[in-house]
């Protein structure tokens, strides 16, 4: 097979069929009645997928490292392996109510990508490798995505190492327990990282297109914002003399989504929790906290948000005579991805007759990490009704597969074939 010519190239595609099964298998490990999987990160459960990963990825001809953090890095050399290896990956860690492919489908699509080469007898220039990244979801510990973070630098490993679970047990201890407590020392350089997703959302689908082109990740940041009014009787108060922070706080909630709808269509706001003091029937609410979460893709489109959000809190504080106090506690960046690499996506979805579309990431993923400190780029591909983090999100094995394809291509482009025998 000569992948240098079109007609080679155009013979070579993964097998879905195996795609689909490894993701059924891997999906038994954690199984949830709903059809869904709870894999939280560094249990034993976590242990038994990622002795599957590593069991698969041995059989395909890879070497394992695994660094500190626990992150699992499966490589297929290459005929020059001082390069740096054009890298795949996602994590196989869920929610407690998650689903067979967050995260798994990027994980097991490189690792289809690995052994379609090795069923072609293709040896890339550069060396291919497949990650694992430890604590993607963060439900157990957080930060969430801590494996990548440690791994890029946005936070220490011994910060990382010491963050506790609710019952108490560190990141460390769980590392210990199940084996996965690798070697200390710095990340190692990436020639190009792709990460395969399923787009968690309906856009895809609503477009009928089959491959997401990501161009960026939104900007996020989240806030505690406490409302601080005054307790009182429900029957003898007046309605005039009330200072009613549950009333205070649902007329920020409206304002909340204002904030987003005034700019669409990329920009995201949420009030996700709330919770009311004392709480009680006859009570007038004297203390609401919420908390707020800002997106968009651009910083300067964020701070303005940002501006909206405390321009809200103050005059609603100044009109029902209460006190709103607004702390920032999360700031992740607007990451772009690497726009050589986003060309190669847009590229090769549509050699492949593909239908693409480019759209913006909402969620954070490894990724917008990994691409602090390489190139970087994400293939999404459609969910059913745009639902995940749930245990009925699903996907079309046929998208799969597609995606899985233009990760291929993307990724031989990347490191270059430097070799091929009769498969």
């Amino acid at each position: 097979m000569d992948l240098s010519t079109p007609a080679g190239a155009a013979a070579l595609r993964i097998d879905g069929a195996r795609l689909w099964q490894s993701l059924m298998e891997l999906a038994r490990i954690g199984a949830t009645p709903k059809g869904g999987v709870c894999r939280l990160a560094l249990t034993d459960l976590d242990r038994q997928g990622r002795d599957l990963f590593v069991q698969w990825a041995r059989a395909a001809g890879c070497s394992i490292r695994v660094d500190a953090i626990g992150n699992i890095f499966a490589r297929r050399a290459g005929m020059d392996d001082s390069l740096p290896p054009v890298t795949t990956g996602s994590h196989i860690d869920t929610q407690p109510t998650g689903g067979k492919f967050d995260g798994n489908y990027g994980v097991l699509a490189g690792l289809e990508v690995l052994r379609t080469l090795g069923d072609a007898g293709v040896r890339t220039r550069a060396p291919l490798e497949v990650a694992v990244w430890t604590n993607e979801e963060g439900s157990r510990f957080v930060p969430v995505m801590m494996g990548s973070g440690v791994f890029a630098g946005a936070f220490t490993l011994a910060h990382a190492l010491a963050q506790r679970d609710a019952q108490g047990t560190s990141v460390a201890e769980a590392l210990a327990a199940i084996g996965y407590a690798g070697e200390d020392g710095p990340a190692h350089a990436i020639g190009a990282y792709f990460e395969a997703h399923i787009e968690q959302g309906p856009v895809l689908e609503q477009h009928g297109c089959v491959i997401g082109v990501v161009s960026a990740a939104l900007g996020q940041r989240w806030y505690d914002v406490t409302v601080q009014g005054m307790e009182a009787h429900a029957g003898p108060t007046p309605m005039p003399l009330r200072r009613d922070a549950l009333l205070a706080a649902s007329a920020l909630v409206a304002e909340v989504n204002r904030i987003a709808m005034e700019r669409l269509p990329h920009a995201r706001a949420t009030v996700g929790s709330l919770e009311v003091f004392p709480n009680s029937r006859n009570v007038i609410p004297g203390r609401v906290r919420f908390s707020v979460d800002l997106r968009a893709p651009g910083d300067e489109q964020l701070l303005e948000m940002d501006t909206a959000l405390r321009a809200a809190c103050e005059r609603v504080a100044a009109e029902r005579g209460l006190a709103i106090d607004v702390q920032q506690v999360v700031y992740f960046p607007p990451q772009p991805f690497t726009p050589h690499l986003v060309e190669a996506v847009r590229t090769h979805a549509a050699g492949l007759g593909y239908s693409a579309m480019d759209v913006v990431s909402g969620a954070g993923h490894d990724a917008v990490y990994v691409a602090r400190m390489a190139p970087a780029a994400m293939i999404f591909v459609p969910c059913a009704g745009g639902v995940s983090h749930n245990e009925i999100e699903d996907a079309e094995p046929a998208h799969l597969e597609a995606g899985c394809n233009v990760l291929l291509r993307a990724m031989l482009a990347a490191a270059g074939v430097a070799q091929e025998s009769a498969a």
